[in-house]
């Protein structure tokens, strides 16, 4: 199993530690992450993972972490950010894993759900590409 990572880079400080979780975790799970593509954040994700998906992988998992701010932009790009990467996955007929944690969470709560996130996503991913290779 051949797995892409699109990492954002915002708030860097909780997306690199998820990235090196997701590694860990693919490895354990005997998948191979073949490439990875850091992307400035969760908005810029699915150009990157639509362009793994059109060259080099079974699927992706996209990692980042959106936090709370004054607005609503949080929601905003969260949403945006998940239903362009369903769309990809269906397009493709490639799983995508949606491993970006947020809207509305704090930097601890973000920091709390690192290993959650991160390898949720690699399994999702996983798991998937197994169910529909039966």
């Amino acid at each position: 199993m051949k797995l892409g990572l699109v990492v954002c880079e915002f708030n860097a400080d909780i997306t690199a530690m998820m990235e090196e979780r997701a590694k860990a975790h693919a490895e354990f799970l005997g998948a191979e992450i073949v490439r990875t593509i850091k992307v400035p954040g969760a908005f810029d994700a699915p150009i990157a993972v639509q362009h793994l998906l059109e060259k080099e992988v079974d699927a992706v998992v996209a990692l980042g972490a959106v936090l709370e701010g004054d607005t609503q932009h949080d929601e905003i790009v969260s949403q945006h950010a998940a239903r362009k990467l369903m769309d990809l996955s269906l397009q493709y007929k490639k799983p995508v894993a949606l491993a970006i944690s947020g809207p509305g969470m704090t930097r601890l709560q973000a920091q709390e759900r690192i290993d959650e996130y991160a390898k949720r996503g690699v399994e999702s991913a996983v798991k998937l590409l197994k169910r529909l290779k039966e």
